[in-house]
């Protein structure tokens, strides 16, 4: 009975301890939002319509609910062994029309982004080698 209960509690101690890791648990930063850079930035100016701010920046992550004249684009990087960078960048409009550009956050280095390809599948037309498109419209000619 002795050995039956050393057993188990050594088996109860081992099954306890095998859910904690010595080595820690695989983290990855963590990018969100817009991407924005000081570059974009720099390109805003007060009285760009919205399209054109939408082929400047891409559209926005956040519109506000009950007044379409803010939008807000939002980068957060959270870092898998580091601090949490964001920025943010506040466009006011006033008749269709960028009227103030507000910033929060360092924009004066680029974010991190990393180039490894990660664990999954590749996708179709991601290869570093661009193959030239094919032209369907114009028919072989001998």
């Amino acid at each position: 009975m002795q050995k039956l209960t050393r057993i188990v509690t050594l088996s109860v101690a081992l099954l306890m301890i095998s859910g904690c890791s010595y080595f820690g648990v695989y983290k990855r930063d963590l990018p969100q939002g817009n991407l924005v850079t000081e570059a974009m930035v720099e390109q805003l100016r007060p009285g760009m319509s919205r399209q054109q701010v939408v082929d400047l920046m891409g559209s926005p992550l956040l519109e506000a609910p009950f007044d379409a004249s803010q939008w807000d684009y939002v980068y957060r990087l959270d870092e898998a062994y580091g601090g949490v960078e964001q920025r943010r960048v506040t466009l006011t409009f006033a008749g269709g029309r960028v009227a103030e550009v507000e910033r929060e956050g360092n924009f004066s280095k680029a974010p991190p982004l990393s180039d490894d390809r990660g664990i999954g599948p590749d996708s179709e037309g991601t290869s570093a080698a661009r193959e030239a498109p094919i032209d369907n419209v114009t028919p072989d000619r001998p």
